[in-house]
């Protein structure tokens, strides 16, 4: 069952310190718009707007940096407004990197594995996001894994799904399989110090 977020929960997200591109929030307007129409992005803007968050995302521009608690507090009504599973936050994520051009030039022109996961991919993380470091800790092309390592970056646990289908949103573009999985083997919010991800094309 669905908690409807309160303006008090609203006013603690947005207090969190950082800021994120908006090319982010442009990604959930694609995935609403392919989902639910316009109608759908209008309920989104009506319950943020109930928050105390007067957004319109189609004012949102691409490059400018916005407070990193508006973005978790967009993807939580857009959770709550459509009843979406985990799965479903996890969908919107890989979604992004197939609507995102930057993810699509980016993948476009490093092609080799090795140097997207060792060293674009934090490049990536550090254009979008001010808080956050992204380590890449092991890449293992002949078993098909990778292990990626994100520190410093205790947003909310809705970030939990969405990263790893994000994650292999990126990866698919990289290494053209449609077996990719992932499995977050540490949680800041569980207790370990910084979030950890397995992610698996085999």
């Amino acid at each position: 069952m669905k908690q409807e977020l309160t303006k008090k929960q609203a006013q603690k997200l947005m207090s969190i310190k950082g800021e994120v591109r908006g090319v982010t929030f442009k990604t959930d307007i694609e995935y609403i718009l392919r989902e639910k129409g316009k109608e759908g992005l209008k309920k989104v803007e009506q319950e943020l707007k109930r928050l105390g968050v007067n957004l319109k995302y189609n004012d949102i521009n691409t490059m400018t940096f916005y407070p990193v608690g508006l973005r978790a507090l967009s993807l939580l009504v857009i959770k709550n407004t459509f009843n979406y599973s985990d799965d479903k936050i996890k969908e919107m994520g890989f979604f992004a990197t197939k609507v995102s051009l930057i993810i699509k030039l980016f993948t476009r022109y490093f092609l080799s594995l090795q140097r997207v996961f060792f060293k674009e991919a934090p490049r990536i993380w550090r254009k979008h996001w001010t808080i956050g470091e992204l380590f890449p800790v092991e890449l293992n092309e002949k078993e098909q894994y990778a292990i990626l390592r994100l520190k410093n970056f205790n947003l909310h646990p809705i970030y939990c799904y969405y990263l790893g289908g994000y994650f292999c949103g990126v990866l698919q573009l990289i290494v053209r399989s449609d077996r990719i999985t992932f499995e977050e083997t540490k949680c800041a919010f569980l207790g370990d110090e910084y979030h950890e991800y397995l992610i698996k094309w085999k």
